[in-house]
């Protein structure tokens, strides 16, 4: 099966100057955007909360949760993300493609832009 990566650039909202780029897994069964442990130390990103996740298998883990600058293309948004923990692979959520008004085709593995709905 191929998978869809892309390559995004992170920043500290709170010190734009601290910036990483990095390729991504887009997986659209994955809520929010995880940045990898290296890059959140990198970046000095804090965490808001304490959440905790399912995974696939029905396991319980938590994690901490932040924000960041995300910038895909020539477009740039604050997201929430999830600040990873060592072995936490660097993955492109759900409610990061939508805020960015893209979609995964599961078909094609593309991202494309879609019509985005207000109601």
């Amino acid at each position: 099966m191929r998978m869809t990566k892309v390559n995004l650039t992170i920043k500290n909202p709170h010190d734009p100057s601290l910036t990483a780029e990095q390729n991504f897994l887009v997986d659209s069964g994955v809520h929010y955007t995880v940045i990898p442990i290296e890059l959140v130390k990198k970046l000095n990103l804090k965490s808001s909360y304490e959440q905790d996740f399912v995974l696939a298998d029905g396991k319980v883990i938590k994690r901490k949760v932040g924000g960041a600058i995300v910038k895909f293309e020539n477009r740039e948004l604050p997201v929430a993300i999830i600040l990873g923990e060592k072995g936490d692979s660097p993955l492109l959520g759900v409610t990061t493609l939508e805020s960015f008004g893209l979609m995964l085709d599961p078909f094609k593995r593309k991202l494309y832009h879609s019509k985005l709905m207000l109601g």
